[in-house]
This record gives C-alpha cells, structure tokens and sequence, in this order.
C-alpha cells in the first residue's frame, strides 16, 4: 500500500509548478523591457509584435532611430485647366448695313457683330500649367476658336487652333518674389490687358487700352516682382471672390519683338515695357472703409511698328509706337469703380496723303460695378461702362483709325463657379476698322455669353 502511494506524482507537480513560474518572470520582464523601448522610441519606429511580447526566448530588437526631416518642397506636376465663351449678338436698331464707303456698325473686338452674326464661339481655351520644380513653372495657353481667313475665296473659316501663351517662369527666391518670365506671354500694359478675360466682366476690352497691344501677347522676356505684403493683399481679395488681374506682378520690365501676337518679327528693335500697380488697404480708416482696397498704378511703352498694308506686304517703314497710362481701381465691396486712360503716338493711316503716319492717339474708359452675393444664387455683378478712343488700330491692314464713343449696362451672374451669363446693351458709335469706309456708324446692340470654366 504504501509502495503505490503517488509520492514521486506529487514531485513532478511541484517540479512543474515551478518552471511555469519562472516562465512567467521571464515574460513579465520582457513585456516591461518591450513597453520601455516603445516609449522611448521615436514615433515613427514601428510598434513591436505581439509575438515579441509573449516570447521570453527571442531578444526584443531596439527600434532604429528616425531619419531627420527634410525641407518640404513644392508639389511639382502639370494641371489642364480651361474655358468657353459662346455669344450671341443682335443689332437691335441702326447701321447693321451700308453702302461701299460708309461706315458699318462693327467691332474690332468681336467678329460676329453684324448683320449676319448669331452664335459664336468668342474663345474656346485650354491651358497646361504646373511646377517643374521649386524655381521652375510652366504655363502653355491655346485657343480653339481663332479664325483663318482667304481659305477659299474670301471665305472667313472658323475655330482653328492657334498658341496664344507659352512661356517658363523662372523664380529667382524660394518665397516666388521675383521671377524672370520667358516665351510668349501678355505684354504688361494696361490694366485691363492683363486681366484675363475669364475674368473681366464686360465681355470685351476698351479700344483705347487694347490698341497699345491687341491680342495682348508678343514674344520676350519680362522681370515681375511682388512684395509680401502685396501678394497678401492680393490673396485676401481673391479669397473675397473679387476679379483680379492675373500672375503678374506689383512691378513689371520687360523687352518684346513688338510686331504682335504670332507675328513675325520685322525690324531689330524691341518693344520696352514697364509696368507698376500698388494696392493699398483702407481698413485703418475705419468706418465703411474697413476691407476696402483700392489700387493705382500706370505703364508705359516704347516701340516701332510695321503695320501690314492693303497691297498684302508688310510696310517697309517702321512706325514710332509709344504711349504712357494710368489707371485705378476701387474694387466693389459691394461698390466698385475702375478706370484707366493713356495717351501717345501709334501708326494711323492718312487719307489725305493715303498713307501711314504716326499720329497722336488718346483714350480710355470708366466702369462701376456692384458684386452681390447670395447663398442660392450666386454671385451677381452689375455694372455700367463709358469708353472713348481717337486712334489708329496697328493691328488691322494699314492701320485705321478709330473714332470710338460708346456706353455698356450689363449684369454677369455667376450661379455656380463653373458657369457664367453676361447680359449686356450698348450704344454704339464707331468708325469701322477699315480705312476704305469713311464716317462713324451707330446702333444699339444686344449681347449675351455663357462661359463654362473647366
């Protein structure tokens, strides 16, 4: 009986027992050593496993130290962005037709604007633009609404493509102050110019500020600076939603070919520009002034031009092109006002002597504007403009002149960001574009545009 007691049972428990514990002590301490390199360990080192935790035997490995942060630079890469402008224009009353060498009613702004003009594509844009890299942006702008003509016959053929921009912006500072803009990009003159016109709200651009360079662009090289203190002002009002004028610059200089946009170069002098704008927040006054900006500022150009001629050659004579201007703008919050004005000499064609002439030439406009905004419908802009010109128009066979006076109410809704209406009435009274009609035509003119941004 007791040979089968279970003595050495009992021994063996105990025997157990005992290596379970120092188990146990084995795993409590490295669960304490793992829970102390976790947090010591910089955040990024990964978390130990499980697998560490519950395994005295295998050593916890150390947590390899983190790499040290590195300067955060810009994100580089190309975005597609772009527009459309359709328009319909209706000549309500007045000089839609007349006879051979007598003014019709026309704008050198808009083609469809006659007697036969219904809808019309006025701009079909798309533009590539994006970083390269921190010092290095790339902007490349074509329009697939230009219009070619003597393709068969004196058939006018429309939307062809054609490069309106391309140029490298080169920043010269890590804060994007000052930058060196190179290729075919706006020539910085005038205001209104510059602004894009997906952003002004009259549906064209004044005669007087537009002639010193229609179509805007020519081929160059122009330095743009902007203080900090500028840039700030400008990011507060685009944040508002007010219209600005572009990627330009509080001070522009630059050199150009001068003969125009897509144009050939024709003579060994450049066109020289510059350019200065200022705007100037009137919180400190307090009152009604708080948030208001207002903006001054002028340009001026020095240039020789040679004007294309009615016998199809370009004219073997260089023509001084030089002009000076001003403008200022009240921008509305919710009442605004803008205006500019310049002065100079340019080519004009004499019908006395029937040739081209350098000629005196001055002109500008006044625009008011409300900007009203609401919740369901939108942005809603009112506004009322007054133009005038007495010039030639560089840009037209043998350069005629311009005899301009004209007065615009319109209203631009905005419903969406990405789609807007202009309703607008003109009286119009104009001399024609060509030298061959004489006298001024007068009408009144209905006209509308839907632009969709994409």
């Amino acid at each position: 009986m007791l040979a089968m007691s279970p003595v050495p049972a009992e021994a063996q428990t105990n025997a157990d027992l005992q290596r379970q514990i120092d188990d146990l002590k084995a795993q409590v301490q490295a669960l304490t050593a793992a829970l102390v390199a976790t947090k010591s360990a910089p955040p990024s080192a990964p978390p130990v496993p499980p697998a560490a935790l519950a395994s005295a035997a295998q050593p916890v490995p150390a947590p390899t130290a983190a790499e040290p942060d590195k300067p955060r630079s810009r994100p580089h890469g190309l975005t597609l962005r772009g527009y459309t402008q359709m328009r319909y224009n209706a000549i309500l009353s007045g000089d839609r037709t007349a006879p051979a060498g007598e003014a019709r009613l026309r704008s050198v702004h808009d083609a469809s604007l006659n007697e036969k003009g219904n809808f019309s594509l006025r701009r079909v844009r798309l533009a590539v633009q994006g970083d390269l890299s921190d010092r290095i942006s790339l902007y490349l702008q074509s329009d697939f609404a230009s219009a070619v003509n003597n393709q068969a016959g004196t058939e006018r053929r429309e939307n062809f493509l054609q490069l309106r921009d391309v140029y490298a912006d080169i920043f010269a500072d890590k804060g994007r102050t000052l930058r060196l803009r190179v290729g075919q990009s706006k020539v910085p003159y005038g205001w209104e110019n510059m602004q894009s016109s997906s952003n002004r709200i009259p549906l064209d651009r004044s005669d007087a500020i537009n002639s010193a360079v229609p179509s805007e662009r020519d081929l160059g090289v122009v330095a743009y600076y902007t203080p900090p203190s500028v840039q700030r002002i400008w990011d507060r009002l685009a944040k508002g939603g007010q219209k600005l004028f572009g990627n330009y610059g509080a001070f522009g200089l630059g050199a150009f070919n001068g003969q125009g946009t897509n144009r050939t170069e024709q003579n060994d002098g450049l066109m020289k520009v510059a350019f200065a704008t200022w705007p100037f927040a009137l919180d400190g006054l307090g009152g009604s002034f708080a948030g208001q900006v207002i903006e001054i500022g002028g340009s001026a150009m020095h240039n020789r031009v040679q004007p294309e001629l009615r016998s199809g050659v370009i004219s073997p004579a260089a023509y001084k092109d030089e002009r000076v201007g001003i403008h200022a703008i009240l921008y509305p919050q919710p009442f605004g006002i803008q205006a500019e004005w310049n002065w100079g000499k340019g080519p004009e064609y004499d019908p006395l002597s029937r040739s081209i002439a350098a000629k005196k030439l001055k002109g500008g406009y006044v625009q008011t504007s409300l900007r009203l905004t609401d919740e369901t419908l939108g942005a809603i802009n009112p506004y009322a403009r007054w133009q005038t010109y007495r010039g030639g128009w560089k840009a037209a066979t043998n350069a005629p002149r311009l005899e301009t006076d004209e007065v615009e109410l319109g209203v631009e809704w905005q419903p969406i960001r990405a789609l807007e209406l202009t309703i607008a009435y003109a009286r119009m009274k104009r001399a024609e574009a060509d030298e061959r009609r004489a006298g001024r035509a007068k009408g009144d003119v209905l006209r509308t545009q839907l632009q969709w941004n994409y």
